[in-house]
């Protein structure tokens, strides 16, 4: 299987454009006033293919969901190269009953320890906290 391809290409400043050959391009900017900054795009990225994994286990499940929101946030190192050190994810759904509290934890519990690829291509002794809220 080969990996996904992107291209940024820089336009001004420190502010970049691109995305996968193809298909639809977004703006890159460290300040994140034109666009996510790259630190933050890392977390949209661990809270997409957490939210897509959690969805589709629910979904494999015959788990009913009516909302599901994925919050991150982090800490970082004070020195550089400033990488994340501690994450802390809030899955929030809605939908599911009570007696599927079960499947829900297994589906996030899932995506953590075996599908997230996005995850699993960060440091193995980042600190990851997370929480389910019921909404």
């Amino acid at each position: 299987m080969s990996a996904p391809s992107v291209r940024l290409r820089w336009s001004e400043e420190l502010i970049f454009s691109g995305g996968a050959e193809g298909g639809p391009e977004m703006t890159v900017d460290s300040a994140g006033v034109a666009g996510p900054s790259p630190t933050q795009l890392l977390l949209l990225s661990l809270a997409g293919c957490m939210g897509v994994d959690i969805r589709m286990i629910l979904e494999k499940s015959r788990v009913p969901v009516a909302f599901l929101e994925v919050l991150v946030d982090g800490d970082r190192a004070t020195t550089e190269p400033r990488r994340f050190e501690s994450l802390r994810l809030v899955c929030r759904v809605r939908g599911p009953e009570d007696g599927d509290q079960p499947k829900l934890e297994r589906a996030v519990q899932l995506s953590r320890d075996k599908y997230c690829s996005v995850l699993h291509t960060l440091r193995p002794d980042l600190d990851l906290e997370i929480r389910i809220e019921r909404v």
